[in-house]
Formats: C-alpha cells, structure tokens, sequence
C-alpha cells in the first residue's frame, strides 16, 4: 500500500469518527431534553433535578468521543510526536 493511499484511509477514518461523534452529539442533545422535559412536567415542586446523572455520566462519554473524534490522532500519534522533536532540534 503506498503512502497516499494509507493517508486517504487515514482521512477515512478520520471523517467516519467525526460523523460519528455528530451523531452522539446529536442523540444526547434529543434524549437529555427529553429527560429534563419529564423531570420538568412530572416534579411538582422541582426539588431533585435527577437528569443531572444521565447529563453527566453520558457527557464524560461524549468528551471522550469529541476528542478521539477531533484531536485522537495528534495525543497519540508517535510520528506526530517525533516530528516535533525533530523540528525542535534542528531550530
């Protein structure tokens, strides 16, 4: 396989991910506000407002996403890395 095509499955990859991330976002937007619609109508007197445990424990796995999705690649990418070095070392 030669280089260009191992960077278009690269950007593949890439673009499926963040469409993917999209959707999560997208369905933990919907959902959510559906929770906090039948807190909001169901509580009498709005005490506890429990969607803040969905909300919560499904947005660290949405942050998770967003940066695999959008940043996944430089954190751990070795020849990113080594690229840098290599470039600081000849400044």
């Amino acid at each position: 396989m030669n280089n260009e095509t191992q960077r278009d499955d690269q950007l593949w990859q890439t673009a499926k991910a963040r469409v993917a991330f999209r959707w999560s976002l997208a369905s933990y937007l919907i959902v959510n506000t559906f929770l906090i619609g039948i807190w909001y109508f169901t509580s009498g007197n709005l005490n506890h407002f429990w969607p803040i445990w969905p909300i919560l424990g499904w947005g660290i796995g949405i942050a998770f996403h967003y940066v695999r999705a959008y940043h996944g690649e430089q954190v751990s990418s070795v020849e990113a890395e080594y690229n840098k070095l290599k470039n600081q070392s000849q400044n």
